[in-house]
Formats: C-alpha cells, sequence, structure tokens
C-alpha cells in the first residue's frame, strides 16, 4: 500500500492516522468519563495524569494530521446526493474543530486549577494561564464538558454513516480507509451472447431436386 492516498485510495499515512487517533479519542473519552467520580487517591491522580497525556498525544496527532492532509491527496467523493455530501464535510470539520478543541480546553482547564503538566511523566508542558484563575478554570470546564457530548455524538454519525455506506449503499467509503477489509469492484459488463448462425438461404441455382 502506498504511503500518500490516490484518486481512488487513502493511503497509508492517512490510514494509520485516522486509527489510531481514533483509538485514542476513545480511550480517553471513556477513561474522562469514568474517572470524574472516583473517590480521591493517588490512583485516581495516575488516571488524571494518563488522560492527559493521552490529550496531549491527540493534540499533537491532530496538529501533524492537519499538515499531512494538506501535503497529500484526497480520494474523490464516492457518488452520493449532495446534502449528504454537504452533512458528510461539514461533520469532518466539526470533529477537526474538536480533535483540537478538547485537548487544549483540558490545558486550559489543569493551567487555571494550579496543576502541572507532565506528558506521561517525561516532558513538562507550560502553563497557559501563569497560574490559578477561577472564571478561566469554570470556562474551560464547561467546553471540555460539553465538547465531549457534542463529540461523542459526531463520532457515532460519522461511524454511523461508514456502515450505512458499507452494508446499505455497498460503495467504498469504508473499505478505501480500512487496510484489511476487502475493497468491491465495479461488476464486470457482461458481454453480449454470441449471435446464432443464421441459416444460409439455398442458392438460387440450387435446384429442389438436389436438395436432400
Amino acid at each position: 500500500m502506498a504511503l500518500k492516498s490516490d484518486s481512488r485510495q487513502w493511503g497509508l499515512g492517512a490510514q494509520l492516522l485516522h486509527w489510531v487517533m481514533a483509538l485514542l479519542i476513545i480511550g480517553a473519552g471513556i477513561v474522562g468519563w469514568y474517572m470524574t467520580d472516583l473517590p480521591n487517591s493517588p490512583q485516581k491522580m495516575k488516571i488524571y495524569a494518563m488522560h492527559k497525556s493521552v490529550g496531549l498525544t491527540v493534540l499533537a496527532l491532530v496538529l501533524l494530521r492537519l499538515v499531512w492532509r494538506w501535503r497529500d491527496n484526497r480520494p474523490a467523493d464516492v457518488p452520493m446526493p449532495a446534502w449528504q455530501a454537504r452533512a458528510a464535510h461539514a461533520v469532518h470539520v466539526l470533529l477537526y474543530g474538536l480533535m483540537l478543541v478538547m485537548p487544549l480546553s483540558g490545558w486550559l482547564y489543569n493551567s487555571a486549577s494550579g496543576y502541572p503538566l507532565r506528558w506521561f511523566g517525561m516532558v513538562n508542558l507550560p502553563s497557559l494561564t501563569g497560574g490559578q484563575d477561577a472564571a478561566l478554570k469554570s470556562l474551560a470546564h464547561e467546553v471540555h464538558e460539553w465538547g465531549f457530548y457534542l463529540l461523542a455524538a459526531l463520532l457515532l454519525a460519522h461511524a454511523g454513516a461508514a456502515l450505512k455506506h458499507h452494508f446499505i449503499d455497498r460503495d467504498e467509503t469504508l473499505a478505501r480507509m480500512l487496510p484489511f477489509l476487502r475493497r468491491r469492484t465495479a461488476p464486470a459488463v457482461e458481454s453480449a451472447p454470441a449471435a446464432t448462425p443464421i441459416p444460409s438461404a439455398a442458392s438460387p441455382d440450387q435446384s429442389p431436386e438436389s436438395r436432400p
């Protein structure tokens, strides 16, 4: 498989970024949903630290993905009604926006709360606020929480549309983004059956007596 995309298929680079980010975002969302109700403990602090590190990884990958998308080719849209194409592009734009907003709002919330931020315990990240800020903390928390609900709804719509294309429309929308899914090929056009030879008429000079 080629690294870059072409007019029919997403390349290996685009596919890897798509699926790695999907797994990280779903994992971070599940952990984020689970950890908020945990009682305060060292274990909860470790889970929060992991959630923040995964979020920072998503932020780095979405920036890389935007650069890759800018430099990469793009397969042509599969045939579909115009409203579906517009809806699909709108969902993609919103998903890219939320993939930026979610980690940045989490970083802002962490900074306004006065907590240090380290990427998997290895790299220190600077504070975005320079210290505690109650107003920014509240704003960042609201954006992060409602952004999560919107992101979850868009991901469900995105996945549902991909399955609808695969199982109902039976086109290649999902297959060209999933490396191990067999692509559907257009049915071959059946050749016309050979014409049945028409018995030639008796030659005019053939007398009835000579016929069997």
